[in-house]
């Protein structure tokens, strides 16, 4: 990799999905990273954050002294409420997935592949996040799906995959991913196209980085 390349964090991640989230969408957030994405959306863009516990309309998280002990999103994390937030039912919740409401779901990835099917979960005893939990239900759920995940794992190998080899969340669902070197949108018939790559890392370091055949834009 290129000497100084500065890859993204959780947080540049998370705000740079955030960026791309369209006026008025109605959107769920999962688990990891992409609970951070309710952070960077501007107040004055509106976007509703739904949590699958029963809530429409999340806000950013809270400060310390700000923090209500009963309000939290389905990670258990602390929320706040925008103003026009609601509280539904869980079944109610899980209705609005099921139905096609929400314009997008943004999840957490171990793996995608080129076809957009998507694994993110695992049972390995080393891996967190060892139940599949509604992710099956928002990964059919939404009319888009985006994965914020890390481009390769700790030690190296990739996470964009000619084939998924963890068990499957959902197949073909995956619309986009967000990594932490690059933005790839996921085509039918083509595979991943790069949108987006981090100043310094060149086409061909990221397809280094990559299993599946890259396509530029």
């Amino acid at each position: 990799m290129s000497e100084g390349l500065k890859p993204l964090g959780r947080v540049g991640m998370a705000a740079r999905a955030a960026r791309d989230i369209p006026e008025g969408w109605y959107v769920n957030l999962g688990i990891g990273i992409p609970t951070l994405i309710a952070d960077h959306v501007p107040a004055e863009r509106e976007v509703v954050f739904h949590s699958e516990n029963g809530i429409l309309g999340v806000g950013p998280a809270p400060e310390a002294h700000k923090q209500n002990p009963w309000l939290v999103n389905a990670s258990t994390q602390r929320i706040s409420l925008r103003p026009g937030g609601s509280f539904v039912h869980h079944a109610d919740s899980f209705a609005m997935v099921r139905g096609g409401h929400l314009d997008l779901c943004v999840l957490g990835g171990f793996q995608v592949a080129e076809n957009g099917d998507l694994a993110n979960w695992s049972q390995s005893a080393a891996e967190v996040g060892r139940q599949i939990g509604g992710a099956m239900d928002l990964a059919v759920g939404a009319r888009q799906v985006w994965v914020t995940m890390e481009h390769t794992t700790k030690d190296g190998r990739p996470r964009i995959l000619r084939q998924c080899s963890y068990p499957l969340t959902a197949p073909g669902c995956v619309t986009r991913v967000y990594t932490n070197l690059a933005v790839l949108d996921v085509v039918g018939g083509r595979g991943f196209v790069v949108t987006d790559i981090i100043p310094g890392l060149s086409f061909e370091e990221l397809q280094a980085r990559s299993e599946a055949v890259l396509h530029r834009a």
